[in-house]
């Protein structure tokens, strides 16, 4: 498992073998709260120490709105299925800006609770770098698109912590805790069954104490005792 200098040796390594008329396409994974922001962040900040042109990009922008990535019928599945815009945001965005290494374009953009798209300016030039973060992003699907990939190793009871902490959603605490248990987790586990998407990641690298251990997916057994 690497550590955050190893990563970044592997990136530059990359980058040294990648033809310059393109960008580097690095993806970072895994479940809700488990830090993709925060390595994603840290990843970006120490390719620009080493003079390297890096951006950051969060997929929840491509989330879907609200009535088209939630149904109570079959919350985890639904979820899973059509929470996010990953056609267009590869076809529109991703893939032109890695090919080209500058891109302008408009698109519709929403926060996790809005209930109307706002248009955004994706505007960036002479990337040298992508670092794309977004849960479900390691499918057979997409992997192809990638010159290196990265799993973040987390339980869900320090996501769902780190969620609390946070003010996820900007929901009352029970409201937060109950769509992790029956939408936001149980949809991580159709992804671990169908995708295995640490298996399909270049590298792994822990962000939990409580899995420095582990080899393998969080359960949701350990949700049985938790309180907030």
């Amino acid at each position: 498992m690497l550590n955050l200098q190893n990563i970044l040796d592997s990136i530059l390594e990359i980058r040294d073998r990648i033809p310059k008329q393109r960008s580097m396409l690095l993806t970072v994974s895994g479940i809700d709260g488990c830090g993709k922001g925060y390595l994603t962040l840290r990843i970006v900040d120490g390719l620009k120490a080493f003079g390297v042109n890096a951006v950051g990009i969060g997929g929840d922008g491509w989330l879907n709105l609200p009535d088209r990535r939630f149904n109570s019928e079959n919350p985890a599945e639904h979820f899973y299925l059509y929470a996010f815009r990953f056609d267009e945001m590869f076809s529109r965005f991703v893939l032109p800006l890695r090919d080209r290494r500058s891109i302008s374009i408009e698109a519709d953009f929403t926060e996790e609770t809005a209930t109307t798209y706002r248009k955004q300016l994706y505007e960036f030039e002479e990337v040298e770098v992508i670092v794309l973060e977004a849960i479900y992003l390691l499918q057979p699907a997409f992997v192809d698109e990638y010159d290196f990939s990265l799993w973040i190793d987390c339980s869900f009871k320090t996501a769902l912590e780190r969620a609390l902490a946070r003010g996820q959603e900007g929901l009352p605490t029970q409201e937060v805790i109950n769509a992790y248990r029956t939408i936001y987790f149980p949809a991580q586990v159709i992804h671990f069954q169908r995708d295995n998407p640490r298996a399909l990641a270049t590298a792994t690298i822990n962000n939990d104490p409580r899995s420095i251990e582990s080899q393998g997916y969080p359960s949701l057994l350990e949700l049985q005792d938790f309180e907030s």
